[in-house]
């Protein structure tokens, strides 16, 4: 089947046959069960997003654009949203397809695309998993500071394999349930430190908190254009993850009405969560205040007179990680099934067990998970940290990636090779045009900024080599399969 042809639109099909379906190449490739309601779906996306970004790498945002660090995740929740309805339109034409944005990027712009854009989200989330599974260990130690790490590591590790490794639908609830914990801390913060501010409980900053902290320390804007086009960087990796819910797609009930609502809502929930919980700090809490060593939300459960506000904050953050790391280990064995199924992957990854799970893939992540954190042990820290810091690249190009296809499919249908499916994007092209030119602006301003040079340098060559790797070695082997 070449680039060029459009697959048959299908429905909501039952996949909970579990027998082996065949691929393009004739090998046996297993159906993904279909588990997941409307809400778990809304959760998915929510999980991955709302974590480590929201909680702690806000500081560094505040740090480089002040209180016009608002504008920036308004601004991005804009682009991000155009990623999620960009991809929303692709999902619907096949809601059948695992893999999503990796088959997509297959069907509108040719196989090398598609394995290009696979490989890097599961390089961009598997850096993520790692660094969530290491973060929990290092909360957990707080409570039991005799315990080794590599204890809660190896526990972590077991217990999302687990449950990934059951049937789709009790993932969705785990998800749903550990998610709507992280939700109501986030609301919990903004409704308390709404209260601070009109009740005066006390002084989280240095100067009474009020709507004035916003502009009194060097105006709204203090360090200037500049500043705010720098946190872009920051700012979109907090929103990574998100596009983790069209991996989801094969395993949604009803995904022509159920698919859609998420699409629409959980950008515009995550930027309101994140703009009003900020607002929130920065209101409380003069910019200037804010350095990174500890989170922003600690201040606020001080304020208030918690007791165990520390141990409190310490729950949301095991909560958060977990849910996160649950997330995007889902997302790479989904990615991994659906890359299976164009050859791009060992066809061994693209069967399923007797409840429609990926088990090969999950089991892969697994040992993934553990190559990486002996990794993170005997090598030097900094020199992790730079290979680690290729995830902030790799979610900016896999959402370049899919406005690209997207453009590419709109192109298709303009010229009439393929009809209109039944979602489209708002705006048109010239919405698609401006979010993929607002990508290309964030990688480039990675060469700006001493942080984040790493992350491109590292990025640069990891495309690269995945280049390299889809030229030399699996080209060659889809032809042989007659998989191009």
């Amino acid at each position: 089947m070449n680039a060029t042809e459009e697959p048959n639109v299908t429905a909501s099909q039952p996949a909970t046959d579990p027998k082996s379906q065949p691929d393009a190449s004739g090998h046996g490739h297993g159906k993904l069960s279909v588990g997941l309601t409307a809400r778990h779906i809304q959760f998915i996306a929510l999980g991955s997003a709302i974590g480590t970004g929201l909680f702690y790498a806000s500081a560094d945002a505040i740090r480089l654009a002040g209180p016009a660090v608002l504008l920036a995740y308004v601004v991005a929740g804009l682009a991000v949203f155009m990623v999620m309805r960009a991809l929303g339109e692709m999902a619907l034409r096949d809601p059948s397809r695992g893999g999503s944005f990796g088959y997509y990027a297959r069907r509108y712009l040719g196989p090398s695309a598609g394995f290009l854009i696979g490989w890097m989200f599961i390089i961009e989330m598997l850096v993520v998993a790692i660094a969530d599974v290491t973060a929990i260990s290092i909360y957990l130690a707080r409570w039991w500071p005799h315990v080794p790490s590599w204890v809660w590591i190896v526990g972590v590790i077991l217990l999302v394999t687990g449950l990934n490794l059951i049937h789709v639908k009790v993932f969705g609830e785990t998800e749903f349930w550990l998610s709507i914990i992280k939700v109501g801390a986030i609301i919990a913060m903004i409704v308390g430190g709404l209260a601070i501010m009109i009740f005066h409980i006390g002084q989280p900053g240095s100067v009474p908190p009020g709507v004035n902290n916003l502009v009194d320390h060097g105006g709204f804007a203090p360090t200037g254009v500049l500043g705010i086009l720098l946190s872009f960087a920051v700012v979109v990796f907090a929103f990574g993850g998100v596009e983790t819910l069209g991996t989801a797609s094969a395993e949604v009930q009803d995904p022509h009405r159920n698919l859609p609502r998420a699409i629409n809502t959980i950008p515009w929930r995550i930027l309101l969560f994140y703009v009003l919980s900020i607002g929130v700090i920065l209101c409380l809490i003069p910019w200037t205040d804010i350095d990174g060593e500890n989170s922003p939300f600690v201040q606020i459960f001080d304020v208030l007179g918690i007791a165990a506000a520390g141990d409190l904050l310490n729950i949301v953050a095991i909560t958060a990680s977990f849910s996160a790391l649950n997330a995007d280990s889902f997302a790479i064995g989904r990615m991994l099934h659906g890359l299976a199924a164009q050859g791009d992957a060992p066809k061994k990854l693209g069967e399923t067990n007797k409840r429609g799970v990926p088990f090969a893939a999950v089991i892969m992540v697994a040992g993934a998970l553990v190559v990486g954190l002996i990794l993170n042990a005997v090598v030097e820290e900094g020199l992790f940290m730079i290979v680690a810091s290729i995830a902030t690249y790799a979610t900016v190009f896999v959402w370049l990636m899919i406005l690209i296809s997207h453009i590419a499919m709109t192109h298709k249908i303009r010229r009439g090779e393929i009809e209109q499916g039944p979602f489209q994007a708002p705006g048109g092209l010239m919405s698609t045009y401006l979010a993929a030119a607002f990508m290309v602006m964030v990688i480039v301003l990675f060469a700006f900024d001493a942080s984040t040079v790493p992350a491109l340098i590292v990025g640069l060559v990891g495309t690269v080599v995945l280049v390299a790797v889809e030229l030399l070695v699996v080209r060659p082997r889809r032809r042989q399969l007659h998989l191009d």
